[in-house]
């Protein structure tokens, strides 16, 4: 899908945006000394993007954080926006550098513009080498973005300012740095907001998967229990699944079948438009 057409799309039906572009890169790789005294060439001033990116493993709902090289302090995946660049562009660019996909699911829910957002004043300063004022350590407003990911597809990668990137559950999350843990419960609100209208586990499952383990996933997101014969009910109503001639093997009791999503009919509904009534 062109980057065009999908803004278009985006548009005029603002809820959902798939996008696989990557957008520019900067003329010149940029050591790290370099990107604090020289990232204000390539780079847009006082204004960033934040990435949630949801995963789905084991029952329990995932969100991909990064753990900083000086501070070992954890935070959101992030990234600036090179000037001549889409936001859009850039958001997509920071996702496909930490997880490796092309092909991801995104959707913009807030903007964070705290005062109090200014690196300096949570301990974050350039390295020792860097001798003037850096441009990183003023004040940004931050574009947030969740995104949808299975699991199993993701090859997590930090970036150049980063120890380590990985899967943490959702209810583990430690203290990250600035707002980062107020921008993650905002997409977690906005994620839920958006279940009656878009069906999840299209991005976040595997490409087959079991009722129980549907029905888990929006337990696990919604942070409540839901009802089995009425989750079921609903979720067959929307007519965008088909049950496969498939059991899950291994279990200790009677398997239950397999379903995936069925492409056409998924595609026919969503133009048409959801309404899951789970909330």
């Amino acid at each position: 899908m062109c980057l065009k057409y999908a803004l278009k799309n985006f548009l005029c039906t603002p809820r959902f945006l798939y996008i696989s572009s990557m957008g520019k890169k900067p003329a010149q790789k940029l050591s790290r000394r370099e990107f604090f005294e020289k990232g204000h060439l390539y780079y847009l001033t006082h204004l960033s993007i934040d990435n949630v990116i949801f995963g789905f493993h084991d029952n329990q709902l995932k969100v991909l954080l990064l753990e900083w090289k000086d501070t070992h302090r954890w935070c959101l995946p992030g990234g600036f926006i090179l000037k001549g660049e889409h936001i859009e562009e850039a958001a997509i660019r920071v996702l496909h550098q930490r997880t490796g996909l092309n092909n991801i699911y995104l959707q913009q829910f807030y903007a964070f513009g705290d005062p109090n957002r200014e690196r300096s004043k949570h301990g974050i300063e350039p390295p020792v080498e860097v001798k003037n004022k850096s441009w990183l350590t003023e004040r940004f407003v931050s574009i947030g973005y969740w995104a949808l990911v299975e699991f199993s597809k993701v090859v997590p990668k930090p970036d150049e300012f980063s120890e380590t990137c990985q899967w943490w559950d959702i209810e583990k999350v430690p203290t990250l740095i600035l707002d980062h843990n107020n921008i993650l419960e905002k997409a977690l609100e906005s994620l839920r907001r958006n279940l009656n209208d878009y069906p999840v586990g299209r991005d976040l499952l595997p490409p087959k998967f079991t009722m129980p383990e549907l029905q888990r996933m929006y337990e696990t997101i919604l942070d409540k229990q839901l009802d089995r014969r009425n989750f079921q009910k609903k979720i067959l109503a929307l007519d965008i699944l088909e049950r496969l001639n498939e059991r899950k093997q291994g279990g200790a009791h009677k398997a239950p079948f397999l379903y995936r999503f069925d492409q056409r009919k998924y595609e026919k509904a969503m133009k048409q438009g959801l309404k899951f009534g789970l909330q």
